[in-house]
């Protein structure tokens, strides 16, 4: 009976020994849940949403090399930036030939223009309307200011004029109204982006005579 006994007294002590050995085994399985969601919080993040080009704006920087361009303007002829090596150059981008924001800062620099050559800088205004539409703009208004035409876009992107834009709720691709002031080296002097007309012809001047 002894023999019997010590048998049967054995078996719950061999069952706890299996509990207790067995229990440190689920013990690591909780614990990759924190060290996978710390492996995951140091992810890098995606390159598009810190240093993506447009986010930075259009990349032409002051002080680098004015974008060349040849293209023709309201006469018929033909303008390159080669044509004013030595002089300082106004490049002003505007949406639409003819538009009452277009207009007057159009006439804002023809009224400017002496001053403007006083200082050894020349003005160019710029749009993707055709050659005949700035022709009849300058005719018009009476404009003193050679108007390019860029209708393939070319020279509006290459100087950050060309963009997404919004109006009425409605997004668009289209002109940037933007300014550039190159110096007589063919460098990017400054830039002035999303343009706002009221004196800015004037502000333009006094940093053309500044430099």
């Amino acid at each position: 009976m002894s023999k019997k006994i010590r048998k049967k007294s054995s078996k719950p002590a061999a069952t706890r020994t299996a509990r207790t050995t067995a229990a440190p085994r689920t013990k690591p399985v909780p614990s990759a849940g924190p060290s996978s969601s710390l492996a995951a919080s140091k992810k890098p993040k995606s390159p598009s949403t810190e240093s993506s080009p447009g986010a930075q704006g259009n990349g032409l920087a002051e002080g680098s090399r004015a974008p060349a361009f040849n293209l023709p303007r309201d006469d018929g002829t033909r303008v390159s930036l080669a044509d004013f090596a030595g002089r300082k150059l106004v490049i002003f981008f505007y949406p639409r030939a003819g538009t009452p924001g277009c207009t007057k800062e159009a006439m804002d620099f023809t009224r400017l223009a002496k001053e403007f050559a006083a200082c050894g800088t020349t003005v160019l205004g710029v749009s993707a309307d055709p050659v005949k539409a700035q022709d009849s703009f300058r005719t018009k208004y009476k404009l003193s200011i050679p108007l390019i035409s860029d209708e393939k876009h070319e020279m509006l992107e290459a100087y950050g004029a060309w963009g997404e834009k919004s109006m009425y709720g409605r997004s668009f691709t289209g002109i940037l109204r933007t300014t550039v002031l190159v110096n007589a080296d063919g460098r990017i002097a400054r830039v002035w982006r999303r343009v706002k007309v009221d004196g800015h012809a004037e502000d333009v001047l006094a940093t053309a005579r500044g430099l």
